[in-house]
C-alpha cells in the first residue's frame, strides 16, 4: 500500500505585494519535520476517504487523474488552517499516494496548479518536494487581475534560493485555541485587497533584508540573525496585512510574538502565514527552556493552546510501498 508522509511549513510571508513592481508574491518559508501527514491509498472503484474533511482533496486528485477512485486513510494529521500548510501537504501527498497505488508516476509541481495549489506561495510545493529553507520567485506582476484566475491557469512560482537548515535549529510552535486563519475565497479577498493599497517601499525594504540579512543568516548558519531577521520580514508583511487581519498580528499573535521574543533562549518570532499558529527560533540545547516560553506566551495572551518544539526538515515527503 503507498504510503506518503510529509509535515507542516513555516511560511514567514512574501517579498512583495506592491504592483508598482515586476514580480508579485515571492513566498520565504521552511519545512519543519513536524507536525506530520501521513497519507495511504488503495485503488478503488469509488471514492472511500476515512474523514470527511479530506474526501473533497482526495476527489479532485481521482478526477484530476482521471482514475476511477481510490480508498485514502489519513494516519497522521495536522490542523487545517492554522498557518502549516495542512491543505498543500494534503492535497499532494493524497496525489503522490493514489498515483502510486495506480502504478503510475506523478511530479507534484506540475498537477499542484490543477489541485489549486501553488497560485501564489511556492513555499508549500518545493517543501514537499526537498524540504529546507526556501524563497520563491513569485509571479509576473502583469498577471494579477481583479478576479483570481481560473484554478490550474499558473506555473508553481520558481524555486530562487534552497538551503538546508542546521539540524540543531529547533523552532518552537504555538497554536492557540482561536478561531482558524483564513482560507478559500476569503482569503483570496483578502490578498486582493491587500495587493491593490500594498506600499511599495515595504518590497523595497523587504528586498534589502532578504539579500543582506535572511539569506546570508541561513547560509552561514548564523542562528541569532536568522531568527531576527526573519521575524522582521514578517513584521514588514504584517504591515501590508494590517487591515484584514486586525491589526500587524492576527490577534491574539501579537502577545504572543511579543512574549516569545521576550524570552532570552528565543531568537526572533513571528507569525506563520495567515496564523493563529506563531514560532520561534531557539536551538536543541533550550528546548526546555523554550518550551516553557511557549507556555508564558500562551499565558500572557490568557488563551489556552498547543506547544511543540520541532526540528527542521531536510528531505521532501518520503514514500513506502
Amino acid at each position: 500500500m503507498p504510503t506518503v508522509t510529509t509535515a507542516a511549513r513555516l511560511h514567514f510571508g512574501f517579498q512583495n505585494l506592491s504592483l508598482a513592481h515586476e514580480r508579485l508574491y515571492g513566498g520565504v518559508g521552511l519545512a519543519l519535520d513536524e507536525p506530520r501527514l501521513t497519507v495511504e491509498a488503495t485503488r478503488a472503484d469509488t471514492v472511500q476517504c476515512d474523514d470527511p474533511a479530506t474526501e473533497p482533496y482526495v476527489q479532485r486528485v481521482v478526477d484530476v487523474l482521471d482514475v476511477p477512485g481510490a480508498a485514502v486513510s489519513v494516519e497522521e494529521r495536522f490542523p487545517r488552517h492554522v498557518g502549516l500548510g495542512s491543505g498543500t501537504q494534503l492535497s499532494l501527498a493524497t496525489l503522490i499516494a493514489v498515483v502510486r497505488a495506480y502504478d503510475r508516476t506523478a511530479d507534484a509541481r506540475t498537477y499542484a496548479p490543477q489541485l489549486g495549489r501553488g497560485g501564489r506561495s511556492g513555499v508549500g510545493v518545493a517543501a514537499f518536494e526537498s524540504g529546507g529553507f526556501i524563497v520563491d520567485g513569485g509571479h509576473p506582476t502583469e498577471r494579477f487581475t481583479a478576479e483570481p484566475p481560473a484554478e490550474g491557469d499558473w506555473d508553481v512560482p520558481p524555486v530562487l534560493a534552497h538551503h538546508d537548515v542546521p539540524a540543531h535549529w529547533r523552532f518552537v510552535i504555538v497554536i492557540p485555541d482561536t478561531d482558524p486563519g483564513q482560507s478559500g475565497s476569503a482569503e483570496d479577498q483578502s490578498m486582493r485587497q491587500a495587493v491593490e493599497r500594498a506600499d511599495p517601499g515595504i518590497a523595497d525594504e523587504i528586498s534589502t533584508l532578504l539579500t543582506r540579512r535572511v539569506l546570508p543568516a541561513i547560509a552561514t548558519r548564523d542562528h541569532d540573525d536568522f531568527g531576527q531577521a526573519a521575524a522582521r520580514l514578517g513584521r514588514l508583511n504584517g504591515a501590508w496585512y494590517a487591515d484584514e487581519q486586525g491589526g500587524v498580528y492576527r490577534p491574539p499573535a501579537g502577545a504572543l510574538v511579543d512574549s516569545l521574543a521576550s524570552a532570552p533562549v528565543i531568537s526572533g518570532a513571528g507569525q506563520s502565514s495567515w496564523g493563529p499558529t506563531v514560532w520561534g527560533l531557539t536551538t536543541a540545547d533550550y528546548e526546555s527552556e523554550a518550551r516553557d516560553a511557549g507556555v508564558l506566551a500562551l499565558d500572557a495572551a490568557d488563551v489556552d493552546g498547543t506547544i511543540r518544539v520541532v526540528a527542521p526538515r531536510n528531505t521532501g515527503a518520503s514514500l513506502t510501498e
